[in-house]
């Protein structure tokens, strides 16, 4: 889907993994990106953090997503959990807008209805998250049948 099986050191996405979970693919994308990563690999993981404990379909339909959900989703495609950054947070951010994410800048959606407030407010409080591809078995492996002695 992005290239040959681990053919890739770094795999970057910024708001994209709510889109995928709208969309079903979200469990595929993170597969791929585990197949396309060679061991050793990283996986950087940004988006719209919902509340600790929310529901992570409920919370999508606003754009944002438990941390815990998006863990999961890596973990299970086989990555760990190599740390997590609090640059992009947004203590600000209430998470409860009618609109969702969008309400708030860069979008914008209500227009002028409250700019200023959303403004202040600045963009969404956001998970940054850092996940590696392990190494596998470094001690004992498979030989190489093709390898000559």
């Amino acid at each position: 889907m992005f290239g040959a099986d681990n053919s890739a050191d770094m795999v970057l996405t910024f708001r994209n993994v709510h889109n995928w979970t709208e969309s079903g693919a979200a469990p595929q994308m993170f597969q791929a990106f585990f197949k396309v990563l060679k061991p050793g690999g990283i996986l950087g993981v940004e988006d719209h953090r919902a509340a600790a404990g929310a529901d992570a379909l409920a919370s999508m339909k606003l754009g944002y997503l438990p941390e815990d959900y998006v863990i999961k989703l890596a973990t299970d495609a086989g990555f760990k959990l190599a740390g997590k950054s609090e640059i992009n947070a947004n203590p600000k951010d209430t998470k409860d807008y009618a609109k969702g994410v969008w309400t708030l800048p860069p979008v914008l959606t209500l227009g002028e209805v409250d700019k200023d407030k959303y403004l202040a407010i600045g963009e969404s409080d956001r998970m940054t998250l850092k996940f590696v591809k392990p190494q596998g078995d470094t001690i004992f492996h498979s030989p190489d049948p093709t390898e000559k002695k």
